[in-house]
């Protein structure tokens, strides 16, 4: 994630400090937001982003605490097991969702074992291919693709991602006979798609958009429903394989059990939050979106959600275990 998304965390915080606390939430020394990512990526950066700014609602520091590995797993089981007091929350993305089918042997249920608190963000990815790929538009690649099954290449930055699920719901829903080659981390396998060794993979705006300004790749199509105005010319994925939408999302959730009072305190800040035209900014600077939701409106979408993927990582037959 950039620097300039990084900036300015520490001031509304400490400012939090001399404030006093609100009542519903007047427990313990501060609110830890847990991510399941290290420092400097997108889920960490938008964390701290909302923690600098429930702070200032909630009148008491919120700090961010990172717990990176098993794709967020291990950031969701602590919370998951963590007093159910509003002082432990856990920040997480949409590998929440695809966990759920990916390991067959999770330490905690997706939907029991927490308290669903607001949708945070909506971030899009886009579909971009090496420089010299034979197709130019959407259509002629599928065109193209279908006319050689096995024969083109998709990197993947990580199994079980919601970059690598977005590639195979393209690829179950156009009938598309694609190769992944899978890699450890989306460093490398952008560079090998520079480098022309693969033909194509989906990306994070943020990741992809340099590289499409300066002409190292093109994109071919974006995973939201309509165009974004930080790719000119390029359409929905959606306009050809009727139906695609594929979007990264993050949000807030408490353990189970998590009191009304404590719920409403903090799904109002959460909400206030991401409606602060700093964070919304923030955001869309990277062509994502800021989204925020009811406690029911994220529990229905969550439940969904892993039922759609679970469709996706059957369909390729991945596991975690």
């Amino acid at each position: 994630m950039s620097g300039r998304l990084r900036i300015a965390a520490g001031c509304a915080l400490l400012a939090a400090l001399a404030m006093p606390l609100t009542p519903a939430l007047a427990q313990g020394d501060a609110i830890r937001l847990v991510v399941g990512a290290p420092p400097g990526g997108t889920t960490d950066t938008v964390a701290r982003s909302i923690a600098q700014h429930m702070a200032v609602d909630l009148k008491r520091p919120v700090v961010v605490e990172n717990k990176p590995g098993a794709g967020g797993n291990i950031a969701a089981d602590y919370v998951a097991k963590s007093n159910p007091d509003g002082n432990t929350l856990l920040v997480t993305f949409t590998s929440f969702s695809i966990n759920a089918t990916l390991y067959r042997n999770l330490p905690f249920d997706p939907v029991a074992d927490f308290t669903p608190i607001s949708m945070l963000a909506n971030v899009p990815s886009v579909l971009v291919v090496r420089k010299d790929f034979p197709a130019r538009t959407m259509p002629e690649f599928v065109s193209l693709v279908k006319a050689s099954p096995g024969k083109h290449t998709m990197a993947l930055g990580a199994i079980g991602s919601s970059l690598h699920m977005a590639g195979e719901r393209m690829k179950m829903m156009a009938g598309l006979d694609i190769l992944n080659v899978p890699y450890k981390g989306t460093a490398p396998a952008i560079t090998d798609l520079l480098g022309g060794q693969v033909d194509m993979m989906f990306a994070s705006s943020l990741n992809a958009l340099p590289h499409i300004k300066s002409g190292a790749l093109r994109a071919l199509g974006v995973s939201s429903p309509q165009a974004l105005p930080q790719f000119p010319g390029v359409p929905p994925i959606g306009d050809t394989i009727k139906g695609f939408e594929s979007n990264a999302w993050f949000a807030l959730f408490g353990p189970a059990k998590l009191p009304a009072d404590k719920l409403a305190t903090l799904n109002a800040a959460a909400r206030k939050a991401v409606d602060t035209p700093a964070f919304r900014q923030l955001l869309e600077r990277e062509a994502a979106s800021a989204v925020s939701s009811s406690p029911e409106e994220l529990d229905a979408f969550v439940r969904q959600d892993i039922e759609r993927y679970a469709e996706i990582v059957k369909f390729t037959g991945a596991t975690a275990d």
